[in-house]
């Protein structure tokens, strides 16, 4: 950029859309200024304001890119700290209960806890001289003109102590406070219309716990072993090696169903699911601390982009635009795009206007928006319209999944889709439909799996699908 779009930009949110937000606006701002309720400074744990960083989280492979282009040497900087890595088709998935056959697609998995991950992010940020990060502090409102046509800043205070409530000026505010954001209300209260918004009610229960190995041999190489959760398998679970030589177990449970956060009951939910591989792996080894549940009740899509009317210097980020069901990894990656979204706006030598940008991001969002939202309509009992477009590629994605226990070309080519790099008409060329058509019957059976403790009975009827 050749000059400055303004003077300071503020952002409210420190978590990864925050980071990357401010790292792409301090090319074009003079200070930008990331305020947080939670101290962030050499922070490598879970923290308050991000409920679902202890559980496993994905990094989808256009995210691993992204964050590459933006801090150059990104992804070797993790590996030197420990951090493992993989390629995205050659992990152990498993849909439907059959393991899907492995293909070397040539993207790379960041297995990193979230923690661990947003801590390297953040050092590369707090890094840039023009940003600084305003730790521990609540956010209290925005302050706008008084015909409330542009926002000029956001009140904040202190936790700690009696601190007054201060303003922060700012050309430029953007909202990356997740899917608690206060912007609807916001909006209102200056005169404005809040926006329509899209649920998905999935009512998904993560719950974690990590473990150390008394033997890495026993994965065979493997990063991953994910049993995905389908119609036909409703439980589901994430198993990841992280850095430290941890690994972590993600156990997910849907429309209801969840594992308890006991550790007798944690490992009563692993060998209830479809395939023994986690349990084989995990039952011999150190537990590292006791199994913790969070609920994700429903995506939700904030539709900004219909707004007819916007208050100038105000943009919204992030989950707080669009919360994805998390099973499909796809946040992160979605910040990622957006901040290259509000690059390209930058880069015009302008502040952004705020519905061009929404609009832009709108369509950023809507490719992970109809996998996630039609892979949660797959399951009968989720409230939603199901249009024929959306009926037919659920029937078809069945066949593909199939298919990808027989065929690596399928796997390649779906993983890269999913993964955010190729567009979605990657799975719909002649050649993909005539794989699917030829290989995508019943699956590819996996070895039988039993155990006294996953009689069907252990499954709650009302998540009782029949394949």
């Amino acid at each position: 950029m050749s000059s400055l779009v303004g003077n300071r930009a503020v952002v409210l949110g420190g978590s990864m859309a925050g980071l990357l937000a401010a790292r792409v606006l301090a090319d074009g701002y003079a200070e930008v200024v990331v305020v947080d309720r939670d101290r962030l400074s050499g922070v490598t744990t879970a923290r308050r304001g991000v409920p679902q960083g202890r559980h496993v989280h994905g990094l989808l492979a256009r995210g691993q890119q992204i964050l590459e282009e933006l801090f150059p040497g990104f992804t070797e900087g993790a590996v030197a700290a420990g951090v493992p890595t993989g390629d995205l088709g050659e992990l152990r998935w498993f849909f439907n209960g059959a393991r899907l056959e492995p293909a070397r697609t040539g993207l790379i998995c960041v297995s990193a806890a979230r923690p661990v991950l947003e801590s390297h992010v953040r050092a590369r940020v707090a890094a840039l001289p023009n940003v600084t990060f305003l730790e521990e502090h609540d956010i209290a409102g925005l302050v706008a003109t008084p015909d409330g046509g542009r926002v000029t800043g956001a009140r904040v205070r202190p936790q700690a102590g009696d601190g007054d409530e201060v303003t922060i000026e700012a050309d430029l505010v953007v909202d990356t406070t997740g899917r608690g954001s206060r912007t609807p209300v916001w909006l209102e209260e200056f005169g404005y219309e809040r926006p329509a918004e899209e649920k998905v009610k999935i009512n998904l229960t993560y719950t974690t716990r990590h473990f150390r190995l008394p033997d890495e041999s026993i994965l065979h190489g493997d990063l991953s072993i994910n049993p995905v959760s389908s119609p036909s398998h409703p439980r589901g679970a994430f198993f990841s090696r992280i850095e430290g030589g941890r690994c972590v177990v993600s156990l997910t449970g849907v429309l209801g169903d969840s594992a308890p956060a006991t550790p007798e009951g944690f490992m009563d939910f692993v060998r209830s699911l479809p395939v023994p591989d986690i349990y084989d792996v995990i039952k011999d080894a150190e537990p590292l601390d006791d199994p913790v549940s969070f609920r994700y009740p429903a995506s939700v899509r904030r539709h900004y982009e219909r707004l007819t009317r916007f208050p100038d210097g105000l943009l919204v980020m992030g989950d707080a635009a669009c919360s994805f069901n998390p099973v499909y990894g796809q946040g992160m990656t979605v910040a990622a795009l957006e901040a290259l979204t509000l690059r390209t706006h930058l880069r015009k030598g302008t502040e952004p206007r705020p519905l061009d940008f929404l609009r832009d991001i709108a369509a950023v969002i809507d490719v992970p928006w109809n996998i996630s939202a039609g892979g949660d309509l797959s399951f009968p009992q989720v409230e939603g319209e199901r249009p024929l477009m959306v009926r037919v590629m659920n029937s078809y994605m069945a066949r593909l999944q199939n298919a990808m226990s027989r065929d690596g070309v399928v796997t390649r080519t779906f993983m890269r889709v999913a993964g955010l790099v190729d567009p979605p008409q990657a799975l719909m060329s002649p050649g993909m439909i005539l794989r699917v058509l030829l290989k995508g019957g019943r699956p590819q059976a996996s070895a039988p799996w039993r155990a006294e403790s996953r009689a069907e009975s252990s499954i709650p009827k009302d998540v009782r699908i029949s394949g």
